[in-house]
């Protein structure tokens, strides 16, 4: 297999078409895998090496890795929280992917390794209120991660910490938080917060029904990241010195209400809320303390909400307007 500059793995995921394409307008070189069929990919780039292949299989993980100096590890079996809490099994088989990935990078010499881990690793009894402190990399432990997703999450940076110990891999984390925008998820189930707030203004908007459900009482927390945040963030700490795990989130702390308030306003609508109190909603409050990369990096994610729901708002509005006709 020819040499790229670099494998984002997961390349056809919401995260994996975005980071691909500022990739390639760097002038690199990009290889591009995914489990899904291309047809099925968030975006698909024709400079690309673009390839189909399950990657939680060892020989399939070592074919894809050949000849790539850089590994972005992306995939993995995921969605918004009513997929994480309704698939705990199918999240940690992730396992097997981020396992071999691992294997492969080792065996084929690869120079430096990206793995996207997740605030989900963080203990949920440091979760419990809407008024939560932000969470530092040091919460982690004592582990007691989201069940299913999050212990997959936490194994694998215990993973990715020991290939750097024992065999010189140069490993890096990122524990991104509630990563948006356009080209993702927006129906289907998979979907998370600001996409599915942004779906339901959209029909509001379009049908004239102003009736909308949120999950839980609407007044748990979260940060969200903007994805060109994510992206840049993301090649920063894959080029850094730190081997430490970090957070890679907004800090920004909102209520699922506000949410709602913003993206309302974006739209010009009002609508009438009905809570659903007995759907997953995940922990109470989580939000990124960025102290670490700042003090690391001297830099941390800095689109606003607004400003990233505006541009995802008129992207989903399209999908949404042109999937009812």
């Amino acid at each position: 297999m020819t040499s790229v500059d670099v494998l984002v793995a997961g390349g056809g995921g919401f995260i994996g078409g975005h980071l691909v394409a500022d990739l390639l307008r760097q002038g690199l070189s990009v290889r591009s895998v995914d489990v899904k069929p291309t047809s099925e990919w968030y975006q698909v780039h024709d400079d690309a090496q673009n390839a189909v292949a399950d990657l939680s299989l060892l020989d399939n993980a070592m074919t894809h890795s050949e000849g790539a100096r850089e590994v972005y590890m992306l995939a993995a079996d995921m969605g918004g929280m009513g997929f994480i809490e309704n698939n705990k099994a199918a999240c940690m088989l992730s396992v097997l992917t981020s396992t071999h990935m691992l294997q492969a990078a080792k065996e084929q010499g690869v120079e430096r390794y990206f793995y996207s881990s997740s605030a989900c690793v963080y203990a949920a009894d440091k979760q419990t209120d809407t008024a939560v402190t932000a969470l530092k990399e040091s919460d982690a432990y004592p582990a007691m991660p989201e069940d299913g997703y999050g212990w997959e999450k936490l194994f694998t940076e215990r993973m990715c910490r020991h290939f750097l110990e024992d065999y010189g891999l140069t490993t890096r984390v990122a524990r991104y938080h509630n990563v948006y925008g356009p080209n993702g998820t927006w129906d289907g189930g998979r979907e998370k917060a600001p996409a599915a707030v942004c779906r339901k203004v959209a029909l509001a908007e379009i049908t004239g029904n102003r009736e909308l459900e949120i999950w839980g009482d609407g007044e748990q927390t979260r940060s969200f990241m903007y994805i060109s945040d994510c992206l840049e963030g993301s090649k920063m700490i894959l080029a850094g010195d730190s081997p430490e795990p970090v957070n890679l989130g907004s800090s920004e702390l909102v209520s699922i209400n506000q949410l709602v308030d913003i993206v309302e306003e974006i739209a010009g609508v009002t609508c009438e809320r009905h809570y659903k109190l007995d759907a997953p909603q995940g922990v109470r409050g989580r939000n990124s303390d960025n102290t670490q990369i700042m003090e690391t990096y001297g830099w941390e994610p800095s689109v606003t909400l607004k400003e990233g729901l505006a541009a995802t708002y008129a992207w989903v509005y399209d999908q949404v307007k042109r999937s009812i006709g």
